[in-house]
């Protein structure tokens, strides 16, 4: 039950992070940049299962690793890693893949790991700590 609470509330946080880093920040960027790739509308089936998959491995590689030795520390350097695993893997295989990918994507991206992955894993080491 533990693990079902440490579960909604990172994904809860991580949510929160993300939509106001896509609607306050990247919007306009990603639509200057990709624009004619877009789809009208997210794919919300792909969306869940995105925040699913993600939530559960950053619990698993970076919150519950810090958690057990109690090290804020090994959270930024787990979080900023499995930032630069997963977005880095993202675009660059897009980059590689995929006619007139902008390297500009991959830059913002790579740099969002960061401010977007990295500050994730403080709440919710927080909360693991709070509701442990």
């Amino acid at each position: 039950m533990t693990t079902l609470i440490h579960f909604i509330l990172t994904l809860l946080v991580y949510s929160i992070l993300d939509l106001a880093f896509i609607n306050l920040f990247a919007k306009e960027f990603i639509r200057r940049q990709v624009g004619a790739m877009l789809a009208p509308s997210p794919d919300l089936k792909a969306a869940v299962v995105f925040y699913l998959i993600f939530i559960t491995t950053l619990l698993y590689f970076c919150v519950y690793p810090a958690y057990e030795i109690r090290s804020m520390n090994k959270s930024i350097i787990n979080g900023a890693l499995f930032g630069l695993v997963t977005y880095g893997t993202y675009e660059l295989v897009n980059k590689s893949l995929l006619a007139n990918w902008p390297v500009q994507m991959v830059i913002v991206s790579v740099d969002g790991i960061f401010e977007n992955v990295n500050c994730l894993p403080h709440p919710t080491l927080l909360i693991v700590e709070g509701w442990g």
